[in-house]
């Protein structure tokens, strides 16, 4: 039988990458819910090639649009952010793969872990913000927790047969962004058009400009602590330009085992879909006479400060990496509009973290507090 999956941000970029493994494999893969936050359009698109039971607009005002737009197919149309959170629980729904960006999918995450389903995790945000208490509901609820992001896939791949062998290191690997090699100079002038020019990977405009500021690196390396339970100091990251090994485990025999593959977020996306079963496909081989060379560098946490703060972050615990997040998504934003330098971004992620009250065992409610606190903080923060 299909797997059938509801895709909590089916026009994202991660969403819109796995309608194309699903398209790819229709005896394997069904598409059972759709949602989306604002794209109406393109949902409307999706909602008419794939005929999924269940189509969800967060954004009410465009619920009019979605409903006459599909009045004449037999499709449920919804709205609002509880209706998102409402879809995960249907019974014939096998997994969800949570591919909104932000803050926004740590609520339909949550419920869909209390209903023991199955989570490709695309996410991140959700880790980084309430990773103890995902953690905890996961392993109440039986949820498993399949991770999308590729550097996750690979460690969760290299760990496969491995039973209880200790995991001695994560190494994580990361590209460096389209700023690698510039100096501390030259990043004071660097524009959100060229820090949107990622080297290797296609991604949405906020997850390539976290990855400009490595910022990314470093929630990776925080959902890396909850997903495999090991500590930040555990979690070595390795600048490798050329995106080859998605990341790599170092065992406590000093052999290490490394998932290798092109650049392409379809191949980690059709693993955590039809996990434990490998799909054929035609995405492009490693061509080993062009990649001839990998190499491996210390990322720069002096020009790179938001990694530092990262690892701050969750050695401090509590609601701080709440506080890192909410700052960065704020900050993030105004860069995008060319309201903030690029270097200006670290200086107020890291005034949030000194200034926002830290509560060292927050409760779901202490963490959406915390977040709308920071926001507002940042928003009215002179940027």
């Amino acid at each position: 039988m299909k797997r059938q999956i509801a895709i909590l941000g089916s026009t994202g970029s991660i969403g819109t990458q796995a309608l194309d493994v699903i398209r790819r494999h229709p005896d394997k893969l069904g598409v059972y819910a759709l949602t989306a936050n604002n794209q109406v359009d393109l949902l409307i698109q999706q909602a008419r090639e794939f005929n999924p039971e269940v189509v969800v607009i967060a954004n009410e005002a465009k619920y009019p649009a979605l409903k006459e737009a599909l009045a004449n197919l037999p499709i449920k149309v919804w709205a609002g952010a509880e209706a998102i959170a409402q879809v995960v629980s249907i019974e014939e729904v096998d997994m969800v793969l949570t591919a909104m960006v932000g803050y926004a999918g740590l609520q339909p995450t949550i419920a869909a872990i209390k209903t023991g389903k199955a989570i490709a995790l695309a996410n991140k945000e959700t880790l980084v913000i309430a990773g103890e208490l995902i953690k905890k509901l996961a392993l109440e609820h039986k949820a498993a927790i399949i991770p999308v992001d590729s550097e996750h896939s690979a460690i969760f791949q290299c760990l496969a047969g491995e039973g209880n062998n200790d995991i001695n290191k994560i190494l994580l690997t990361a590209s460096g962004g389209p700023f690698r090699t510039f100096t501390k100079e030259q990043l004071c002038h660097v524009t959100a058009k060229e820090a949107l020019k990622h080297p290797n990977w296609s991604m949405g405009a906020k997850v390539t400009i976290d990855s400009a500021s490595m910022i990314n690196k470093g929630f990776e390396m925080i959902e890396a602590k909850w997903l495999f339970g090991v500590q930040p100091q555990q979690i070595q990251v390795l600048v490798h330009p050329q995106s080859i090994v998605h990341s790599m485990v170092q065992f406590e025999d000093m052999s290490v085992k490394a998932q290798l593959g092109v650049p392409d977020m379809r191949l980690p996306i059709q693993y955590a879909l039809n996990y434990p079963e490998r799909l054929h496909s035609d995405f492009q081989a490693i061509d080993w006479h062009t990649f001839s060379s990998l190499t491996f560098e210390e990322p720069d946490m002096e020009k790179f400060r938001n990694l530092g703060f990262a690892f701050e972050a969750i050695s401090k615990g509590g609601n701080m990496p709440c506080i890192l997040n909410a700052a960065n998504e704020i900050v993030v934003a105004a860069f995008l509009e060319d309201r903030i330098g690029f270097l200006q971004m670290s200086d107020v992620i890291e005034k949030m973290m000194q200034s926002i009250p830290f509560i060292a065992s927050p409760t779901y409610d202490d963490l959406i507090e915390t977040d709308k606190i920071t926001r507002l903080r940042v928003m009215s923060y002179e940027l």
